[in-house]
């Protein structure tokens, strides 16, 4: 087994364009780990056989959206030359050790899981549906998830697991998967840590409606690439306080998801911009921090228009970089699938050892040079 490396194994399904809640729940912080020269290996997957758990009925919506989320990734600044982004489905060896983890776990242990419980919740299954018909019953793919994701981690030998707060339960079990494995056949695989975003704010971002999870699903998403006017819209809809009614009445910021955006997407930079935002009206403020902000709308005479243009020019800041990015990307798409299959070839080469090291520590790799051999000496003894 790799001693001392720091290596990380992160990813999305690609279901869809990601949205802004991706970017502060786990791919900001991807790219900053991938710069910061500390991590030995980086494995970026999209997650597309994880995705058609869930999408069997519908697999051009997965395959078209693989090249989303590529062109995401390196808008955002992932870099294919410090980090391996794959596509899962053609990285075989993750099934196989998927298939050996199952008798790892009991479907009890599944169904205490509370990210499956919670998703299972979301798409409308239910654990007593007969199976008859896709929204009674869970596909067993759906509800082999954690096994599949602790396939994935352990694969990579991941030392470290960043993602949003949400896959706690999940890496937790790959943790438990792991020990089993270890305890069972010998020391062949590496335990995982998970690493959470570092703002409380970007634990988990609301979506724009209120609601606790920014989802595609429910239409409640900013999504990377959005344009700038699309940003604005988005925004000027988005639910705040609904006892601030006149400017001059006291908001609340608590459970604002305009402050939560705040909290985790404005930088002592975006400030400049506040005067900007009010259509060259005259206005009396001056904010050099965000705490500033919020002391001015739990008072009162700062309205939501006001609050909400400001965080509309941060965004749109944020984003312009990655949308000029990915208009040059979507003109080079030979270049953004070359980028997949060199990483899903160096996966594959990871996977590989690791398929071997499990396969030789379950004691099944019969054709493994010298094995055959000294398989064939023992149980020879038995037929003299």
């Amino acid at each position: 087994m790799e001693q001392g490396k720091k290596i990380i194994l992160t990813g999305d399904r690609p279901t869809g364009r990601l949205h802004i809640g991706h970017y502060v729940g786990s791919l900001r912080r991807r790219v900053e780990l991938q710069n910061s020269g500390e991590y030995d290996e980086i494995y970026i997957m999209i997650a597309d056989a994880q995705a058609l758990t869930d999408n069997a009925d519908n697999p051009e919506k997965v395959r078209q959206n693989i090249i989303e989320v590529a062109l995401d990734y390196l808008s955002a600044g992932l870099d294919p030359e410090k980090s391996n982004l794959f596509i899962q489905s053609q990285v075989t060896e993750l099934t196989e050790l998927t298939f050996y983890y199952m008798n790892l776990v009991t479907v009890q242990r599944l169904q205490r899981n509370p990210t499956v419980k919670q998703e299972m919740l979301l798409r409308g299954y239910s654990e007593s549906g007969d199976g008859s018909d896709n929204k009674a019953g869970t596909p067993v793919g759906f509800f082999c998830y954690p096994i599949s994701q602790a396939s994935d981690i352990t694969a990579f030998k991941a030392t470290t697991v960043p993602v949003g707060e949400d896959q706690e339960p999940m890496i937790e079990q790959t943790r438990e998967i792991v020990r089993k494995f270890n305890s069972v056949y010998g020391p062949a695989l590496v335990e995982p840590e998970i690493l959470l975003p570092d703002n409380a704010a970007c634990l988990r971002l609301p979506g724009t409606d209120g609601k606790a999870k920014m989802s595609k699903s429910l239409g409640n998403c900013i999504y990377l690439s959005d344009s700038a006017d699309e940003v604005r819209t988005k925004v000027r809809g988005m639910y705040t306080d609904p006892g601030h009614l006149q400017v001059s009445d006291p908001g609340k910021v608590e459970g604002n998801p305009v402050f939560t955006y705040l909290d985790a997407f404005c930088r002592p930079g975006h400030f400049d911009l506040f005067g900007d935002c009010f259509h060259g009206r005259k206005v009396s403020f001056d904010f050099h921090s965000l705490d500033e902000v919020k002391a001015q709308y739990r008072a009162g005479g700062l309205g939501d228009v006001m609050v909400k243009n400001f965080l509309a020019a941060v965004l749109n800041d944020t984003l312009e970089p990655m949308r000029e990015r990915r208009r040059a990307l979507e003109q080079d798409l030979p270049y953004v699938y070359e980028v997949l299959r060199r990483g899903t070839e160096a996966a594959r080469a990871k996977a590989a050892g690791t398929l071997a090291d499990v396969k030789r520590a379950m004691r099944i790799n019969y054709f493994d040079p010298g094995v055959l051999e000294a398989l064939i000496r023992e149980q020879s003894e038995k037929y003299r």
